[in-house]
């Protein structure tokens, strides 16, 4: 895939970036370059997840040198995750649900103040639909009551969902959080008695009530609460935006603050807040956008678990 990449300088002047250009100081500037490698500090190299052009999915837009300072970059009001691998800076962009198909921007700025602006052309893909029939009406049409209170918790969820922590380099190859089986794809157009709502931003996993939840990676326990939709849910921030969710707990066993090592218990699977029976709703935010976690699973595990990648 092709990314077309602008320069905008500090003065505001923008100018397309020449690639191929050939000058008498070639071998010169080969020579720097070598220099600048074997002085710059080692940095550590990320792995990376999978990628899917569509909303919901994630882009890995390769950068500047890491003889370079780290670029800071922006898409759309969200600071984005930038980490190292290959010997470049490599963006890790979280593509909402709700994004239109078609280009987008990204913006990486340097140490100068010099802007590169970055197309991404995102694909269009239709989700599939599911429909759930749920007993209590008052889960699908809410009280005033109610609704003062889910505002409230928004506000919660969304300021964990935006958190961010610098980290050199998060740990994107996750683990499956719980055993059980996945009853719920990322993405679906959920319609509950027939009433259209918000997609599935995560994945389900349905298991037994009780059965463990682990942490995926490692990561900071950031929230826990009792939510009206989400049920007891615990929040972990793994560094530069990426934070993931575990919802409809029967038990919380971590608190805020807490350091959690991958494999670690977090919580017991139940069925707390909007759920038919016991199962887990696990969702992963990427600079505020929620995206596929199936796309930091390794594909070996999704194999054995006879599972179509994402």
């Amino acid at each position: 895939r092709a990314h077309r990449r602008y320069h905008r300088h500090p003065s505001g002047t923008r100018s397309p970036a020449l690639h191929g250009h050939r000058s008498q100081g070639v071998s010169a500037r080969a020579t720097l370059a070598l220099l600048a490698a074997l002085l710059t500090p080692w940095v550590a190299a990320a792995a990376l997840p999978r990628t899917a052009a569509v909303p919901g999915g994630i882009v890995i837009v390769p950068l500047t040198s890491t003889a370079t300072p780290v670029p800071r970059v922006q898409f759309g009001d969200e600071r984005v995750m930038v980490v190292a691998h290959d010997g470049r800076w490599q963006a890790v962009v979280g593509l909402p649900l709700t994004l239109n198909a078609g280009p987008q921007l990204l913006i990486a700025t340097d140490d100068s103040a010099r802007q590169t602006w970055h197309e991404i052309v995102v694909q269009p893909k239709q989700y599939a639909a599911q429909y759930i029939r749920l007993k209590d009406k008052r889960l699908v049409d809410p009280s005033p009551m109610d609704l003062q209170r889910i505002e409230r918790e928004q506000r919660i969820l969304q300021s964990a969902f935006t958190h961010w922590r610098d980290r050199d380099a998060p740990d994107m190859r996750f683990d499956l959080p719980a055993r059980g089986r996945l009853s719920g794809n990322f993405g679906l157009r959920r319609f509950f008695n027939d009433e259209p709502r918000q997609p599935h931003s995560g994945v389900d996993i349905a298991a037994p009530l009780g059965t463990p939840v682990t942490a995926p990676a490692d990561g900071i326990v950031i929230e826990t609460g009792d939510y009206f939709f989400n049920g007891r849910t615990v929040f972990i921030d793994h560094g530069q935006g990426l934070v993931s969710m575990y919802n409809h707990l029967h038990r919380i066993r971590v608190k805020p603050g807490t350091a959690v090592k991958r494999g670690q218990r977090i919580g017991d699977i139940g069925a707390s807040g909007r759920a038919t029976g016991p199962h887990l709703h696990w969702a992963v935010s990427l600079n505020g956008a929620r995206v596929d976690p199936l796309l930091f699973v390794p594909e070996r595990v999704l194999a054995d678990l006879g599972t179509k990648q994402p």
